[in-house]
């Protein structure tokens, strides 16, 4: 399978946590991908958490393809957005990328952030 490895997901596989060790096995088996958008989050925490964020960027960069993100999805992102934000959800936008992306490249998305919970390409560790 393909999946997209969300931010949450990088920062547990960097921490070396249990919800780490999971995401280490998806990195070793299947074919994974990122959106530069998800290190741009992972370099911050990072850089907040007083980390290496060459080490982290780095773990990325040798462990996923780029999944570049097309202006059709930053469209469809765009209207995903608008409808959570209409329910009162306080849904990010960047989650909103991702799972465009997802939809858009046929991925499946590891993440242990509960925003995505209610989208079928989520897998939640």
């Amino acid at each position: 399978m393909r999946y997209i490895i969300d931010s949450s997901a990088w920062i547990e596989y960097l921490s070396g946590s249990k919800r780490g060790e999971e995401v280490s096995k998806f990195l070793k088996k299947e074919e994974t991908f990122v959106i530069p958008i998800i290190i741009s989050e992972v370099v911050s925490f990072v850089k907040r958490n007083n980390g290496n964020i060459e080490v982290a960027y780095d773990s990325i960069i040798k462990n996923a393809k780029i999944m570049e993100i097309a202006p059709r999805i930053a469209k469809e992102a765009g209207i995903l957005h608008s409808k959570m934000r209409e329910k009162g959800d306080n849904f990010p936008f960047v989650d909103s990328l991702i799972i465009c992306s997802a939809r858009e490249n046929s991925v499946k998305i590891i993440t242990t952030d509960n925003h995505f919970k209610p989208f079928k390409e989520a897998v939640l560790l």
